[in-house]
């Protein structure tokens, strides 16, 4: 009987406390996005993304809409290498990072396409932990391999062994069967020179390949033969030839056997180059002589900000480019949640993909709206723009997160935020009842489908019971409709095809409401006291350690109003 292994599962504190996170709505801001004057070529892509805000929030938003279509998703979070938890007992700020990693990773693996690979960037001080959770996470038939980087080739006398890596961890839902559709990198100048024609062979360029093979010994393939120079040769111990006797010598009569210029050296099979496939299978080792180093992207933001000090830790963008490659084809959609410097937005651009970045810092609007516009008016020839003959052309749109959909009132009571206006908010309410927001322009009740005959209403008026009766009769018996209203009058199983709900005690448990910052900076977490840093008191809350937004203004001169005597959601069916 086969002995069952037990799931293996990473431990830390806190991990048992998981955020409850509110679906936000993106708000386009058209004057920070920017699009090329003309068409460069028939596929320039406009509808690129640069999302402005907190990177966990952000994800959320995109879930829904995005679920399923991302081709590449290459993620560097920050290596929590850290100095901010000094005084916290060893491992809370081990255990926060891992938390608020995983957060992120569950919802990007939803994001990922069938055939999708996830690439994430880290080094050793979290690499082993992050390997053991994305296990967790994505399961561990879906890991592929750990990509060596040489970021830095030089050497650091301050340290004891000089870092010259950092990780690629790659992931799939295919698991090891992503061979299958991942690409082949080009076969430079150096892999094509091994090819040569020194007996001008008609089928063109050759190279020798072995004909033996280190395998279980079959007796119909240790023969003995005799090179043309009458030299006999068999086997080397522990060998066969790759081929039976009668195939051998078929191919020996086919020009594809080699003895060698005398006709005296072991026979090898020729490889001919346009016989191979037309690419070559990438490598675990990315030296930095093929894809750069740290000094080189470094090189790359000073060309196109010379009065800036770079990143400290940005990426070339050789290095995108061979992950963009070999993950996507032209038009598939690339995804970043931790945006830095943009490098990955303006390689996927240049590559002709669409493309998604996120990130919360104000380099956003200092460095990366720059950079892409750069990108778009073709003035960027820095980085890979020469290697593909990049031009210009295409756009992107900007996006921020919206607030927060609630706000509690002068007297502790939470409401629809006064920032939200009509529009705002039927999207909202769509994606929190996971309704697509697609308000009809001949339906008043339209704003949103679930399926062809389910159909969301939001509105922030009293209705009566005239007006669900109204409803009702325009809905018809064949379709359903969710309302979502401040108030209603009557009972509502009057209408069997409308469920009615009130808004906000509808949504009110359903999110952490107010809450704008899941940074994963823990730099931009409150400091405990020393004295209170005891491991067991040191669980992760996102309640009492994150920062919250700040509260709004009290309107002044109001009262509570009275609870409405409707229950909250009365829900009816079809008869």
């Amino acid at each position: 009987m086969t002995k069952k292994h037990p799931k293996l599962e990473l431990t830390w504190i806190g991990k048992e406390n998981r955020p409850k996170l509110e679906p936000r709505i993106l708000l386009e801001d058209p004057a920070k996005s920017y699009h090329a004057k003309q068409r460069v070529t028939d596929h320039d892509l406009f509808d690129n993304r640069l999302i402005f805000g907190d990177n966990l929030l952000a994800l959320k938003a995109l879930e829904q809409e995005f679920a399923g279509k991302i081709k590449c998703i290459y993620i560097d979070p920050p290596y929590n290498t850290g100095s901010a938890f000094e005084h916290y007992d060893d491992g809370l700020e081990h255990s926060l990072w891992l938390s608020l990693i995983r957060e992120r990773l569950e919802i990007l693996w939803k994001l990922l396409k069938q055939d999708g690979v996830i690439w994430l960037s880290i080094d050793d001080n979290e690499g082993h932990y992050l390997k053991v959770l994305c296990d967790e996470v994505f399961g561990r038939k879906s890991f592929v391999t750990t990509v060596v980087w040489e970021n830095f080739y030089g050497r650091s006398n301050a340290a004891a062994i000089s870092p010259a890596h950092n990780y690629k961890l790659v992931y799939s839902p295919m698991g090891l069967d992503w061979k299958k559709v991942r690409k082949l990198l080009p076969r430079d100048e150096k892999s094509a020179s091994k090819y040569t024609n020194l007996d001008n062979d008609p089928r063109g360029a050759w190279r020798l390949g072995p004909i033996f093979a280190a395998e279980e010994r079959h007796e119909g393939l240790m023969y003995t033969i005799k090179t043309p120079s009458g030299r006999e040769v068999k086997p080397p111990k522990g060998s066969h030839w790759r081929m039976d006797e009668p195939n051998f010598w078929a191919l020996v009569n086919d020009r594809r056997i080699s003895f060698g210029v005398s006709g005296d050296n072991i026979p090898a099979v020729k490889l001919y180059l346009n016989e191979v496939q037309q690419g070559l299978v990438p490598r675990t080792w990315w030296p930095h002589t093929e894809v750069g180093h740290t000094q080189e992207a470094k090189r790359e933001i000073q060309a196109l900000f010379p009065e800036v000090i770079p990143f400290d830790t940005p990426k070339p963008e050789r290095l995108l480019h061979r992950v963009i490659e070999i993950s996507s084809s032209e038009g598939d959609i690339v995804l970043d949640s931790f945006a830095g410097s943009g490098t990955t937005g303006a390689v996927a651009h240049k590559m002709g993909r669409r493309w998604i970045m996120v990130e919360l810092g104000e380099h956003c609007h200092t460095h990366i709206i720059p950079r892409l516009q750069k990108v778009v008016d073709g003035t960027d020839q820095g980085g890979i723009s020469k290697a593909v003959e990049w031009k210009g052309g295409g756009g992107f749109r900007y996006f921020k997160l919206a607030p927060s959909l609630l706000e509690q009132d002068k007297w502790g009571n939470w409401v629809i935020s006064k920032q939200y206006n009509p529009t705002m908010l039927a999207e909202a309410a769509c994606k929190l009842e996971g309704f697509t927001y697609a308000p009809s322009t001949e339906h008043y009740w339209m704003h949103g489908h679930s399926t062809e005959r389910d159909f969301i209403y939001v509105t922030t008026q009293h209705l009566t019971a005239a007006q669900l009766q109204n409803l009702s009769d325009e809905v018809g018996e064949e379709r359903s409709l969710l309302v979502l209203c401040t108030a209603f009058k009557g009972k509502a199983e009057r209408w069997p095809n409308l469920t009615v709900k009130k808004i906000p005690m509808a949504v009110l448990k359903r999110c952490e409401w107010g809450h704008d910052d899941y940074s994963l900076n823990v730099e931009n977490l409150p400091m405990a006291k020393p004295e209170k840093a005891a491991p067991q008191q040191a669980t992760l809350d996102f309640e009492a350690k994150k920062p919250m937004a700040k509260a709004a203004k009290e309107p002044k001169g109001q009262k509570p109003k009275q609870a409405d005597k409707n229950p909250e959601t009365i829900k009816t069916k079809k008869p």
